[in-house]
């Protein structure tokens, strides 16, 4: 998400909910946690309810990012994009 000044951008994590239901890995945390001692538990949910309420903080770009941003806008401006035969050289190199 690009914030008012166009050279920061914050990343928030997914959040995977269905009706409700908590994900099997949060599932897994739980249950762990649980075993533990009153104040680790204690501790943890603390951490973990500061995490869900918490602002994700926006990422400050390098100068070296902000170019290549503006050079890829430029590049997308004058209609310079990848050819389908360089995208699918790009993908091989990762052996994909």
């Amino acid at each position: 998400m690009r914030d008012s000044t166009g050279g920061l951008f914050a990343f928030s994590p997914a959040i995977n909910m269905h009706n409700g239901r908590m994900t099997d890995l949060l599932e897994q945390a739980v249950a762990r946690i649980r075993s533990l001692p009153s104040d680790q538990q204690d501790e943890l949910a603390g951490i973990l309810l500061r995490l869900a309420d918490a602002e994700p903080e926006p990422v400050a770009l390098s100068p070296g990012e902000r170019l290549a941003i503006s050079a890829s806008k430029a590049a997308a401006a004058r209609g310079d994009f990848a050819t389908e035969d360089e995208v699918r050289a790009v993908w091989a190199s990762f052996g994909l």
